[in-house]
């Protein structure tokens, strides 16, 4: 019974908080202690979820006591854990500096409602055991992030919003039909019975087909190389909160769809996908990186960085090695609180500062020496300067890339990584080290606004730390994860039970 409620209070936390909030409309200050308090929730049961699956193994719940693979499944092990571990963190940060600088406004456009609405759909995502409930949970995510997208009504964010919602509506038309055609496959949508079907499948390049299509759609909602042109053309216009919890969570999304299904279901064709997602992960990593060092706005800097930065988490899916996708899951853990942080600490600098723009800015150096401090943790951690968080993920994928013999992978991440160093000098030396323009000045900022946006940022620069200087239990902790993706009769023991590992092994041998 416990299990059970474990299992579903990721997704009532969000959808809960979501309605009381909504209730509330007229009333800011209950919906940000409602607010803060259900992210809480929604971490303190994510933390719980994740002892349980590692003392316990994998956790699955059959909805509507339909069994499996018939019914509506919910399947949480430990990467799915981890995953739910790192949203109720994003939450709660957000949460917090939510309440800082245009908090009334935010609060009056119905900033809670969305945002607990978008935590559902990422919870729903990360907890789903079928594939046509992961479609109907990045639709709950789509609507929410649209919401959240154009909250302050400004064309800039209209312009935007209709991007992102045109060309995110591209990929969900793909992922349908290719939910329909796996159907028409397979006969069936459960993740566990497609990866125990999948290998039997008498024609093989229709499934090989489905898969690409599947690829195609899990890419564009990752922001991979070519499909990323609606991350810089929407990320920059939100409100600085919004970008935050996109940045941690959005694209992320994506790249645990594509982990999970090609290590499930699609793990007998690695021959054929593994180059391909290779050299989409070195295509994206270098052409992130070049739009970022291009810019002179902060906000399309780290945004551009976001998709480089996913490269890296694609090298365990195309060397499918057991380092390869531990050292991608440390890397996701390392990136969403680091490239979360940032985006805290850019609207930061925009307060201390009065603008984005590197060009309009100067001297914060001298007169906000924290922020510099704050800025430079996570800053360096995404470059991969050791001994901070980014340092252990980049070495793991490294290393699985030259272990696997990838040197054209190995020689893109290590060269990606010098020129990342290179755009975070850059918002350094423009925002901190120069003189400040003239004209520059702070914009109004209260002691509590100032508190409510400087807590989080301590605290995810403090995790980044922790991370750093003490890795070994974030690297077992990935490595177990790894071991769990890997173990694909495990998987489908605890959804369909015990007689279909008899059944897979005969297919896959």
């Amino acid at each position: 019974m416990m299990d059970q409620i474990l299992l579903v209070a990721p997704l009532l936390l969000p959808l809960a908080t979501a309605a009381l909030t909504a209730i509330l409309w007229r009333r800011p200050a209950a919906q940000r202690v409602i607010s803060l308090g259900g992210a809480v929730l929604l971490l303190a049961a994510a933390v719980a979820l994740l002892a349980r699956t590692l003392s316990g193994g994998i956790l699955t719940g059959q909805m509507g006591a339909w069994p499996a693979p018939f019914g509506i499944a919910l399947v949480v092990d430990a990467f799915s854990a981890v995953m739910l571990v790192i949203t109720g963190l994003m939450a709660v940060a957000v949460a917090v500096y939510s309440a800082g600088q245009g908090a009334a406004e935010r609060d009056r456009a119905g900033f809670h409602p969305l945002f607990h609405g978008l935590l559902l759909g990422v919870a729903g995502a990360f907890s789903t055991g079928d594939i046509f409930n992961l479609y109907v949970w990045f639709e709950v995510m789509l609507i929410a992030s649209f919401g959240l997208l154009v909250l302050d009504r400004t064309r800039e964010q209209l312009d935007g919003g209709l991007r992102y919602v045109a060309l995110n509506l591209v990929g969900t038309t793909i992922f349908l039909l290719a939910v329909g055609l796996l159907f028409g496959l397979t006969g069936t949508l459960n993740l566990a019975d497609l990866a125990r079907v999948a290998p039997a499948v008498e024609n093989q390049g229709a499934l090989a087909a489905v898969a690409m299509l599947l690829l195609i759609a899990f890419g564009a909602k990752a922001a991979v190389f070519p499909l990323f042109n609606w991350l810089p053309a929407a990320y920059h216009t939100a409100s600085m909160p919004v970008a935050a919890i996109f940045a941690a969570l959005l694209t992320k999304v994506g790249v645990y769809a594509i982990i999970r299904v090609f290590t499930l279901v699609f793990a007998h064709d690695t021959a054929f996908f593994g180059p391909l997602v290779a050299l989409v992960a070195m295509a994206t990593m270098v052409t992130g990186v070049l739009g970022a060092a291009a810019h002179y706005d902060i906000r399309r800097i780290l945004s551009f960085h976001i998709i480089s930065q996913i490269g890296y988490m694609l090298v365990g899916v195309a060397l499918m090695t057991p380092l390869a996708i531990a050292g991608s899951i440390l890397y996701v853990i390392h990136h969403i609180i680091v490239k979360a942080n940032l985006f805290l600490v850019a609207g930061a600098i925009r307060q201390a500062g009065g603008s984005f723009a590197l060009a309009r800015l100067g001297g914060l150096w001298v007169t906000r020496p924290v922020l510099g401090l704050l800025f430079l943790v996570p800053a360096l951690s995404l470059a991969g300067l050791p001994p901070l968080s980014g340092f252990w993920g980049k070495l793991a994928v490294i290393r699985a890339s030259l272990e696997a013999e990838a040197w054209l992978l190995a020689a893109t991440a290590l060269l990606v990584g010098l020129l990342t160093l290179f755009s975070m000098i850059k918002i350094w030396n423009e925002a901190f080290w120069k003189a400040a323009p003239e004209g520059a000045a702070a914009l109004p900022w209260t002691r509590a606004e100032r508190l409510a946006t400087l807590a989080p940022i301590v605290v995810l620069g403090g995790t980044t730390l922790a991370i750093g200087l003490w890795t070994e239990p974030f690297m077992a902790l990935s490595i177990h994860a790894a071991d769990s993706l890997l173990d694909r009769q495990a998987y489908i023991a605890a959804v369909l039970g015990e007689r279909s590992t008899a059944v897979l092994a005969g297919a896959v041998r």
